[in-house]
């Protein structure tokens, strides 16, 4: 029996160790590189299930540019003074409302306008009766409606306010919920619940009700916009998954385009004022979305990760049918591996586990001040880019114009950018214009108006204008593709366990940056040049940190923690030159006549215990090296 047996097993193994064998490389969590591929790869199922998720980014597109809308501040003619002996010949100083909201102020021919002046004005809404006029192609609006003007125009900020917070809380809470029920849940309850707070803003009462509504409506639309960021980035492949992504991108500026003319058809019509108008007809469109209850499976990348096998089987069953894929030939052991990991329980994780890590919460942290940053001086390039002599808070319709064309730009620049410099060359790059411009703009308009053109004013300051509005559209561009790419940024390197809790985080981040548009409206434009100059410090601050991401372009998605933990960034040396910075050199004994006496018995007695353990067989001098060094170094007192 003993002479049978393999000659490796006749002798013990060397200095006790026993050596292991190698684990057979699991399938199932490489689902880009295994699982993908046996299905079909990025085949026609995935492909419908995509263009599924296109067609809400239009419906979304008309809700988040709404406001512009519903909101819009109207021109006013006071008809009916409140005393006789006001004086509506001339136009009075510019005065603001206490607390901060502008005082709409009668000009020398009766109109209104917002005014920006010392605190110390007194009211001059002294009026019975205003003729509001708007230039949005609405007739009526929220403004009009409840006559929100003058002491009541802080009530405009609030409801602006509301439906971004909203959307800050929604990406919160929502994030966490993918990832601990799943994306499909999320996204049926959202759209349910959108269509009933979305539908019911249209039947306010008062502007609290309608405020109190916006804020379930922009919680609602996070949740249905982060769902289908997640499932849309999650049934690609790597070298489908930005170009996916910019499509949804694209239908969401057309939704910006078509608002105006959207607006223009809600007009006059009877029954209804045309703010309730208007507000159904962007909500309507979500009914389309029911049918996805069945249409639109569970994301089968999160149920692999989470460890939810059974549904796993039947879903990846179905793939393979709809891709025309033969599983009983599949070669590569995919379902075989499946069958074996039935027994497994789900397991689940939250994005409060990212606190643990090394790497992951450093990289989530860096884009989150990246969108917060680019959606913050976004709104300080808008606002030098209009006219001053216009109000602050009027949409003009040029502007409105002015900023879709720089969105459909941005989109379309970033195409061939990320293509040929990366996710971090083109974040990074983008990065860059924005600090420039935004410091150009802050210093060089000031170098021109105090030693080029001292004596023609008229000449520097229209110098001065062209140069802030150029530098403003360069700055929009590049501070909205920052934006863009640091959200898909983080899409990408966010493991699949908690990528909707990651991604909430980031989307959340951008939220804050927009909510700096009201709250500087709400001042009046108070401390304009303070937020300006604090977001361009941000941008060189990203600039630094941007540096220390990985790339993840052709890279596969990061599928649990460990995995994303792992994702960084690439060391300068290549694979297997790291020893080169432990290459051994030629000593240097030039200071050896420098050695103190009383150290010079205790460096002999080491050298020649160095001498000693030289001379023993090396298998025995492996096992027993550091003992005999540690005895001599406590014999010589070191």
């Amino acid at each position: 029996m003993a002479a049978g047996r393999p000659e490796a097993q006749d002798h013990p193994p060397e200095n006790g160790f026993t050596p292991l064998e190698h684990p057979v490389p699991r399938l199932l969590p490489h689902i880009d590189g295994s699982v993908l591929p046996s299905l079909g790869g990025f085949g026609k199922h995935q492909k419908q299930l995509v263009v599924l998720t296109w067609i809400p980014a239009l419906f979304i597109g008309f809700s988040q540019f709404s406001d512009y809308f519903l909101l819009a501040q109207p021109n006013g003619t006071c008809v009916q003074p409140l005393t006789n002996e006001s004086n509506w010949t001339t136009a009075p100083p510019p005065v603001t409302v206490p607390g901060g909201a502008p005082a709409l102020q009668p000009k020398g021919n009766g109109t209104i306008r917002e005014g920006y002046g010392d605190d110390s004005g007194g009211m001059l809404c002294a009026c019975k009766e205003w003729r509001l006029e708007l230039q949005t192609g609405l007739s009526q609006n929220v403004v009009t409606k409840w006559n929100l003007v003058c002491d009541s125009a802080w009530k405009v900020h609030i409801a602006k306010f509301s439906l971004l917070v909203g959307s800050i809380f929604g990406y919160l809470v929502m994030g966490v919920m993918a990832d601990w029920f799943g994306r499909h849940p999320v996204l049926i309850l959202s759209v349910l619940f959108m269509l009933v707070f979305g539908l019911s803003v249209a039947f306010s009462v008062n502007v609290t009700m309608f405020s109190t509504l916006r804020f379930f409506e922009g919680f609602c639309l996070a949740g249905l916009a982060l769902s289908l960021y997640v499932l849309r980035i999650e049934l690609c492949l790597p070298a489908w998954r930005f170009s996916m992504t910019m499509v949804a991108s694209f239908l969401m500026v057309g939704g910006q385009l078509l608002m105006p003319g959207v607006a223009a058809l809600c007009r006059n019509w009877p029954g209804r004022d045309d703010w309730q108008v208007l507000q159904i007809v962007i909500i309507s469109p979500f009914v389309l979305m029911l049918p996805y209850v069945w249409l639109f499976p569970e994301s089968l990348r999160w149920l692999l990760a989470t460890q939810h096998y059974r549904r796993s089987k039947a879903m990846m069953l179905h793939i393979a049918r709809k891709n025309q894929v033969n599983t009983t030939t599949e070669p590569s052991g995919v379902f075989t591996e499946l069958e074996q990991e039935l027994h497994k329980k789900p397991q689940r994780t939250c994005i409060v586990k990212m606190m643990s890590t090394r790497n992951l919460w450093k990289n989530i942290v860096v884009l989150c001040v990246n969108s917060l940053t680019g959606y913050g001086i976004h709104h300080c390039f808008a606002r030098s880019m209009m006219d001053p002599e216009a109000q602050p808070t009027a949409l003009c319709h040029a502007d409105y114009y002015t900023m879709a064309g720089i969105a459909v730009a941005t989109c379309l620049a970033l195409c061939p950018a990320v293509g040929l410099m990366g996710r971090r060359g083109g974040l990074l790059t983008f990065m860059i214009i924005t600090a420039l411009a935004s410091l150009l703009q802050l210093g060089l308009l000031n170098l021109i108006g105090k030693y080029s053109l001292r004596h023609d004013i008229v000449l520097r300051d229209t110098l001065n204008r062209k140069f802030s509005v150029a530098f403003s559209i360069i700055g929009m561009f590049s501070s909205h593709a920052v934006s863009t790419l640091s959200i898909f940024f983080c899409a990408e390197i966010t493991p699949t366990v908690i990528r909707g809790g990651g991604l909430g985080l980031v989307l959340a981040s951008a939220g804050f940056g927009m909510l700096t548009a009201p709250i500087m409206e709400l001042h009046n434009q108070k401390g304009y040049f303070l937020h300006h100059v604090i977001f361009a410090c941000c941008t060189l601050l990203c600039i630094i940190c941007l540096l220390l991401l990985p790339e993840p372009r052709g890279q596969p998605l990061p599928e649990s923690l460990a995995d994303g933990e792992t994702f960084t960034r690439q060391t300068l040396l290549h694979p297997g030159e790291q020893h080169l910075l432990l290459a051994k050199t030629d000593g240097d004994y030039s200071r050896v006549h420098d050695t103190p006496l009383h150290l010079t018995t205790t460096g002999g007695a080491t050298v020649a215990a160095a001498t000693a353990l030289a001379a023993v067989p090396a298998s025995y001098a492996l096992a027993t090296g550091g003992e005999v060094i540690g005895n001599h170094a406590i014999a010589n007192g070191v």
